[in-house]
């Protein structure tokens, strides 16, 4: 029979038929509420001024492990008192600019140096 679709009947997994469906999902919101919470340790960030930055007078701080870089970005910004529209750059360990997103746990397990996270920020682009 050219052109008729064929009827064929697929089984589900038997995760989803087992009996226990209702462990299984309580598992899975119980894996939800764990991500949701904030992690409350603290990082050790070491500012660093590259080039014509002006240097802060402190430049060693606990940030919340769990931040986004954003943050670190933000309280910089603060510190130095620049506004929004100044230019501000940042990277880490003068290699990379991380992406605003990026958590600062994840960054400090990849790119710690004896136990801080060196922050470079600069006025200008270093390099491009």
């Amino acid at each position: 029979m050219a052109g008729s679709p064929e009827t064929q009947t697929r089984s589900l997994p038997s995760v989803w038929t087992s009996g226990d469906a209702n462990a299984n999902i309580q598992e899975a919101l119980e894996a939800l509420e764990s991500y949701k919470k904030k992690d409350p340790s603290k990082v050790v960030v070491r500012f660093k001024a590259v080039g014509n930055a002006p240097i802060m007078k402190q430049n060693l701080y606990k940030i919340t492990a769990s931040n986004r870089f954003q943050a670190v970005i933000q309280f910089l910004r603060k510190e130095l008192g620049w506004k929004a529209g100044d230019p501000l750059f940042t990277y880490i360990n003068l290699a990379f600019a991380p992406a605003p997103d990026d958590t600062v746990s994840n960054l400090f397990k990849s790119f710690s140096t004896e136990g801080h996270l060196i922050v470079n920020y600069s006025t200008t682009a270093a390099w491009g």
